[in-house]
């Protein structure tokens, strides 16, 4: 489909998907090492618990970078509804507003198989949209170019950082990925590809590397 002289273009995809970001990210294992002499007692480090604030943010990117960060109100789950009024409507007005001269039945989505993406109202209002969603095989993140790539960067980015405030926890996050190159995003989506061409030649069998 996305061979060079394939039906499909890899700029015409758009990805997404749910994140939990903590108000404080604890750094990396390796930053945390430290050298002992055997005789005083390590340092205590505090680990943020299941109660720990954090929130729910949704990010959804293409060939060419971000195009919708959106942050999931306190208390609040996430339903088809909301991901229909509140997400996916946000993803079409930036398209329209990037591409005005292309139809949303060009657009690819990618998305996993989380109940708000296949519910019925979801898959109705991609249907009514005309946008064909790409097939995503069920608890493969490493097919997946936010979960293999774009969420671990992001929270390294962000490790050791404390936020009182979730406007400051959300400009963070919108400074982060817009410093991310151009480029970057364009590379990902190859890698993608090329994971998925190691996937179908391997039967779906588990492979080391990239």
């Amino acid at each position: 489909m996305f061979e060079p002289h394939g039906p499909k273009r890899l700029s015409d995809i758009v990805t997404g998907d749910e994140t939990w970001s903590s108000f404080f990210i604890i750094p990396p294992k390796c930053l945390n090492r430290l050298w002992v002499d055997g005789q005083g007692d390590k340092p205590v480090k505090l680990r943020p618990g299941f109660q720990s604030r954090k929130r729910m943010f949704t990010v959804f990117f293409n060939y060419s970078g971000p195009l919708v960060v959106d942050i999931l109100p306190q208390d609040t789950a996430m339903t088809a509804t909301y991901y229909v009024q509140n997400v996916l409507s946000q993803v079409k007005s930036v398209i329209n507003e990037q591409r005005p001269k292309v139809s949303t039945s060009r657009i690819l989505l990618l998305h996993d198989n989380a109940g708000s993406h296949k519910a019925r109202a979801t898959t109705q209002s991609l249907r009514k949209l005309g946008s064909q969603v790409l097939p995503h095989p069920a608890y493969c993140p490493d097919l997946a170019p936010c979960d293999f790539w774009l969420f671990p960067i992001l929270m390294d980015r962000l490790a050791g950082w404390k936020f009182d405030r979730i406007q400051d926890l959300a400009k963070a996050v919108n400074s982060e990925l817009r410093t991310i190159p151009e480029e970057d995003y364009h590379g990902r989506f190859r890698k993608w590809q090329i994971r998925l061409k190691r996937c179908i030649e391997s039967h779906g069998k588990y492979f080391k590397g990239q």
